[in-house]
């Protein structure tokens, strides 16, 4: 039975209006934005503001979801259409900005390294996809405060802010090109990877905090604004690490001790 709204005249019906909620679908297309300027901005090789606008993309991402929860306009067209942004902003801006940077320039030191570099950039595109994927499909039914796999905002974080880096300490030759091949490289496996990540959603962020904890806030922003790159890339290093290192300690913590065996003095 199709959707229908009474109308002023009483026994007659009218089509129910579809439509979309502005504001949270308006941080998203920021999101959009953000992306397609980045891309933009590496081909005409703004690699830093190429980085910049990847993480304002991040601000937006991290609103418009908010938003409609607070607002109480959640819908499943909304859903979509972050997902969408998501994939734009932090799957295909991320590598085309590394391949614009120099990945290409791979093929001048050995044709099989570019095409290599090639390969990679198109994984880490494929590997946000695939991560996309799984989240959407899982959201009924994973725990809210753990992530499975690396967040895509939290990838594309660290591959822009290594490209940051690189540019503005002219960071070049083979070695440099290497490093941002095994960066990019690793970002998309552990967005594809069973490591858990810490969502922050548990966090409340209208509740009470000591007084100490909220002086962080300035603190941490009075940190980034001293060198934006190296440290934007030096927190999302560390948060893209922290699963791996945490699981490889609780291995290393349930292997029993060697003890005395047989033959054993």
């Amino acid at each position: 039975m199709p959707d229908t709204e009474a109308s002023d005249e009483p026994g007659t019906y009218r089509p129910r209006r579809r439509g979309v909620f502005l504001l949270p679908n308006l941080l998203t297309t920021g999101t959009l934005f953000s992306g397609f300027y980045s891309i933009v901005a590496a081909i005409d090789g703004n690699f830093d503001r190429a980085a910049i606008a990847i993480f304002g993309a991040m601000l937006f991402d991290g609103l418009d979801g908010r938003v409609a929860r607070w607002t109480h306009t959640e819908t499943l067209f909304g859903k979509e259409y972050d997902s969408l942004s998501d994939m734009v902003a932090f799957g295909i801006a991320p590598a085309i900005v590394v391949y614009q940077w120099g990945v290409a320039r791979l093929a001048e030191y050995n044709a099989a390294w570019g095409r290599i570099g090639w390969l990679v950039t198109f994984f880490y595109a494929v590997a946000t996809a695939l991560r996309l994927a799984r989240f959407n499909t899982r959201t009924a039914t994973v725990d809210k405060r753990y992530f499975e796999g690396l967040p895509s905002p939290s990838a594309a974080a660290v591959t822009a802010a290594f490209i940051w880096c690189a540019h503005k300490y002219e960071i070049g030759g083979l070695n440099g090109l290497l490093i941002a091949f095994a960066v990019t490289g690793l970002a998309g496996a552990l967005m594809v990877s069973r490591f858990y990540y810490s969502s922050f959603k548990v966090v409340a962020l209208t509740g009470k905090v000591r007084f100490t904890y909220a002086t962080l806030i300035p603190l941490t922003f009075v940190v980034i604004a001293i060198e934006p790159p190296l440290v934007l890339l030096a927190l999302f290093a560390a948060f893209a690490l922290s699963a791996p290192a945490q699981a490889a300690w609780r291995r290393l913590r349930r292997r029993p001790a060697a003890g005395p065996g047989p033959g054993r003095s």
